[in-house]
């Protein structure tokens, strides 16, 4: 494959094909050194100057090696990144496969193996960490074997290098044989033609509007022009290379920050730009389906939480690790999901739902900070998944200790709608929290489950009640009486 040069390959007639650098992907169990293995590369392979601009996570950068151009993807090597990880392989027209010598064949490398074999991308195997007292090479190759994967003069075809991502040793041979499994693939593309590519991330910034990292498969890209992804469309204000600097075109193989969209895009769409017209975009791009309303019941089981993320793949990797979580039988309900900083409307609307706010990588700005004490709504933050994780835990056991019963007696009964029961009362011992689940007691005698579905205090619609008089919705087909005990176990 002749080398490529977007200097001078920036134009083209429709439908002639020229050769295109290689979108290279790095897989990997989590702590195998794909992240050391990336920076290295970046250090070395990339100009000093453009190395030291690169100030936004653009998911993507470009290096060169033997005066050929190679664009790597990052993609996150926990196993809550299982997606993120899909569509990166997706992308990608070749795969680092990357092992410890020291580990050998792990759970997310053997996830990673899955996910290269089924969407057919070719790959090749670094096996990492040879500088360490305990590499074994010769156990790695065995473990890979096991695992479906025969490397080159070991009963295989799939090629492979021994490198050390700490000290450089066997990165140029690796890069070698990328671009060789490159060249075998005769990568191509129209420069004349529709552009096209994938959206790797978006995010909200507060001066710039939406910002779309893409990475660019066919066409040329250019300010000014349409540009359609999913259900997002818009008119292209400013790109910006993977080292920050502004340009006004941006050729196939490349990744670019893209300003300009009126919503923002998924991370893994598929974008075209360079059409007439936003109905020529929706043509082409179809908008995905409206998001399904939001859900307004709940079970006693079930946790109310909204989620916030910095960008939509980190949004929608933590949204995958809540909805499967089951913490002593509980589980949590994602009433929304979004991107961007925790707002006081995102306070306001958690205080409708019951639900507590979860952030990743945010923050709530000054006005969230008031109202959430103001409206008793809890937030939980962090840039790391698993912690939060740890905070859901604390919070459901702190909600569900079985140390008392929380216990309210019935003092006035102010209406009552099919099986909805608006009364007073005033806290006898323990708390009472929203959606939860309820015995009504009579002269010592349970005569009915039921669920409180609204709390207030002070005029003021709260979660959780644990001292003084408050008013509460009871959903039951139990009638209600005054001298009555709303019982919670716990």
């Amino acid at each position: 494959m002749a080398s490529f040069d977007p200097k001078t390959e920036n134009s083209g007639s429709i439908g002639a094909q020229k050769p295109r650098p290689p979108i290279v992907v790095v897989m990997g169990h989590v702590d195998h050194g794909k992240t050391t293995l990336l920076d290295y590369i970046r250090k070395t392979k990339v100009a000093e100057r453009e190395a030291g601009g690169i100030t936004q996570s653009i998911g993507a950068y470009e290096v060169r090696e033997k005066g050929e151009r190679i664009t790597f993807i990052d993609t996150p090597g926990h196993q809550a990144f299982t997606n993120m990880r899909q569509r990166g392989a997706h992308v990608a027209d070749v795969a680092i496969l990357i092992v410890a010598a020291d580990d050998g064949v792990q759970p997310q490398t053997q996830e990673a193996i899955d996910i290269l074999k089924k969407s057919e991308t070719p790959y090749v195997v670094a096996i990492n960490k040879i500088d360490k007292n305990n590499a074994d090479i010769e156990r790695t190759k065995n473990s890979l074997l096991v695992n479906g994967v025969g490397l080159e003069k070991y009963g295989g075809d799939v090629p492979w290098a021994a490198i050390s991502a700490k000290t450089g040793e066997g990165i140029d041979e690796l890069l070698d044989v990328v671009l060789l499994v490159a060249h075998m693939e005769n990568l191509t593309c129209d420069l004349g033609g529709l552009a096209k590519g994938f959206v790797l991330e978006s995010k909200m910034d507060s001066r710039r509007g939406i910002l779309a990292s893409v990475v660019i498969t066919d066409g040329t890209v250019r300010v000014g022009e349409m540009i359609a992804a999913g259900h997002a469309r818009g008119k292209i204000k400013a790109l910006e290379d993977f080292a920050g600097k502004r340009v006004d075109v941006v050729t196939p193989s490349s990744p670019a920050l893209v300003t300009g969209f009126d919503a923002l895009p998924a991370a893994g769409d598929e974008f075209v730009a360079g059409v007439l017209d936003l109905g020529e975009a929706a043509m082409v791009a179809p908008s995905k389906k409206e998001a399904a309303p939001l859900p307004t019941e709940s079970t006693g089981d079930e946790l109310r939480v909204m989620v916030k993320g910095d960008v939509s793949g980190s949004l929608e990797a933590l949204c995958q690790v809540i909805a499967i979580l089951d913490i002593d039988g509980k589980r949590f309900r994602i009433m929304s999901q979004e991107v961007g900083d925790i707002t006081d409307g995102d306070i306001k609307m958690a205080a409708t739902f019951g639900a507590k706010i979860i952030g990743f990588n945010v923050k709530a700005n000054k006005a969230a900070e008031l109202a959430a004490r103001a409206q008793n709504v809890e937030i939980i933050t962090s840039n790391i998944i698993y912690r939060i994780v740890e905070a859901l835990e604390a919070w459901v056991g702190g909600i569900y200790k079985k140390q008392e019963v929380g216990s309210l007696e019935v003092l006035a009964l102010f209406s009552r709608k099919d099986k909805k029961q608006l009364v007073g009362g005033k806290i006898l011992s323990g708390f009472l929290t929203l959606n939860q689940r309820v015995t009504i007691v009579r002269a010592e005698e349970p005569i009915g489950q039921g669920r409180i579905t609204n709390l207030q205090q002070g005029k003021r619609d709260v979660t959780k009640v644990d001292a003084g008089e408050c008013g509460i919705m009871v959903e039951s087909p139990a009638d209600v009486q005054v001298g009555d005990h709303i019982v919670i176990e716990k």
